[in-house]
């Protein structure tokens, strides 16, 4: 439905006022498929969407005052309500970005736990080589052949 047809039927002729808005479109190349840039992208896109809907809030605003009509109201209260969910999705688009941020962090699975398979005299023989049972032996066997 067009401006100049909410104006008719409200009894109040349409003045279109005059914006000259650059917009730039960047179209998307297979090689863009970063979830970043995805994120950055509807970020944008629901921006514009909100700036639009604040103008088009101002305008039917103008066409209810000016003309007192119960539907005018609703209208505005309709665009206010989306405008306030997209703002809303915004919001919502942070929260999961900032999730999928903190699943990328890597775990390192570091395991310390070492298993010594051996008897409780070998794992004595290898912590504290000063007093092994086989040091022990030796020098009993080197005192034996020094004496003979």
């Amino acid at each position: 439905m067009s401006l100049e047809k909410i104006g008719d039927a409200l009894g109040i002729p349409f003045v279109p006022e005059e914006k000259k808005e650059e917009k730039q479109i960047t179209k998307a190349s297979p090689s863009d498929e970063k979830v970043d840039v995805d994120f950055l992208e509807v970020r944008k896109n629901l921006k514009q969407l909100v700036s639009t809907g604040e103008e088009a809030i101002e305008g039917i605003l103008k066409v209810a005052q000016e003309g007192d009509s119960p539907r005018a109201y609703e209208v505005a209260a309709t665009l206010i309500k989306t405008v306030s969910e997209i703002n809303k999705d915004i919001i919502d688009i942070h929260q999961k970005m900032k999730s999928m941020e903190q699943s990328k962090v890597v775990q390192n699975n570091t395991t310390n736990n070492s298993i010594f398979v051996g008897s409780t005299s070998d794992l004595q023989d290898l912590i504290n080589s000063a007093r092994s049972r086989k040091k022990a032996l030796t020098e009993i066997k080197m005192e034996d052949n020094n004496g003979e």
